[in-house]
């Protein structure tokens, strides 16, 4: 062997362990990797029940030795960029984050890009901030389709656009997700013939407020009032409870969106219209994925752009008491025996749920 050729061999071989070296070295990192799951609220159960399970138990999966640290803000903005600067300082190489205030997290986005710190904007979105991914439900999808249920199911019942009108309550007013399911629930309703009669951005999401306005409303308007279509089940069951409260039966019909536990017996009654199925466990697991893909230094395929940031959006099912036990009992979302109890037994059979 020449002695340039022996330099170039013994080059390469230093290139070889170099490389080896540095792979072992991200594959260890990428193994004890911290990343962070951060929730909005906890007006609406998802986060505690189906989001941060899910999320948790897909990174089991890819990751073993990878640490989760999963915090809910409670609905305050200022208590989750606490929070966030926390997991940042706990070594977060990634942190997943369903903002309380989709404004104010886009300085929390260029924060953590400033070091190295890779975000994928859950549910919400982050308007004014390009994050790294973005997984969601399409919400304005889901506002349209709810409205456009609530609208056929008007019709089918033979109730005319001129004999009344329609509330919309919507979500948070710092939810950039509340405002593209408004968006939607416009669209579904534009060309309906039916007038909307009032509408309201529901503070936080609380069921307690929506429940609040809505009373104002049912005083204001009576019997006018031919259907609520509500953003989401906290804000339909509070129109429901204001209904009730009010002495008025039989209930309009109101829609809802996350298939509750409450949302779903309230179906099987005959209280609440619809609902949306959407199965956050999907949309956990889809960013524990694009978490552990970031870690790895990878491009996660993205379907769609969608404020300038790469997204990876899920199309859910609208669910209505003829179609519950086939989209949640049948497809094991919630078991029967959870809903079925007390006063909705008698529901239950009616719709064939149980015998």
């Amino acid at each position: 062997m020449t002695k340039f050729a022996w330099k170039r061999s013994a080059a390469a071989s230093a290139l070889f362990l170099l490389g080896s070296t540095a792979a072992f070295a991200q594959a260890a990192d990428i193994a004890n990797a911290t990343v962070a799951f951060l929730m909005p609220d906890q007006a609406s159960t998802r986060y505690e029940e189906h989001d941060s399970p899910g999320f948790i138990a897909e990174m089991k999966k890819l990751c073993e030795t990878c640490k989760v640290i999963y915090q809910n803000a409670d609905a305050d903005a200022t208590k989750q960029q606490q929070q966030f600067n926390s997991v940042i300082t706990q070594g977060a190489k990634v942190i997943v984050l369903d903002p309380v205030d989709s404004a104010a997290a886009a300085s929390l986005v260029s924060l953590a890009q400033s070091q190295g710190v890779k975000v994928i904007a859950y549910d919400r979105p982050i308007p004014d901030a390009k994050a790294d991914f973005y997984v969601s439900f399409n919400n304005e999808g889901i506002g349209k389709a709810i409205a456009e249920s609530l609208v056929a199911h008007l019709k089918a019942n033979s109730v005319l656009p001129d004999s009344g009108g329609i509330l919309q309550i919507n979500g948070s007013p710092t939810d950039a997700a509340a405002g593209l399911i408004k968006d939607g629930i416009h669209a579904g309703l534009a060309e309906s013939g039916y007038k909307t009669l009032a509408e309201f951005d529901t503070p936080d999401w609380a069921p307690p407020k929506a429940q609040q306005w809505a009373s104002g409303q049912i005083t204001r308007f009576g019997s006018q009032i031919v259907g609520v279509v509500a953003a989401n089940d906290g804000t339909g069951g509070g129109a429901i409870a204001a209904f009730k409260a009010a002495g008025v039966d039989p209930v309009p019909p109101v829609t809802g969106n996350d298939a509750t536990i409450a949302a779903l017996q309230l179906i099987i009654a005959g209280d609440q219209y619809n609902t949306i199925s959407k199965p956050s466990e999907i949309v956990a697991a889809a960013a524990a994925n694009v978490a552990v893909q970031l870690l790895k230094g990878e491009t996660p395929k993205a379907e769609m752009s969608l404020y300038d940031t790469p997204s990876q959006l899920f199309t859910p099912a609208v669910v209505t008491a003829e179609n519950l036990k086939a989209e949640i009992i049948d497809k094991n979302i919630v078991a029967a025996d959870l809903l079925c109890v007390d006063r909705y037994v008698e529901g239950c059979k009616a719709l064939g749920i149980i015998q």
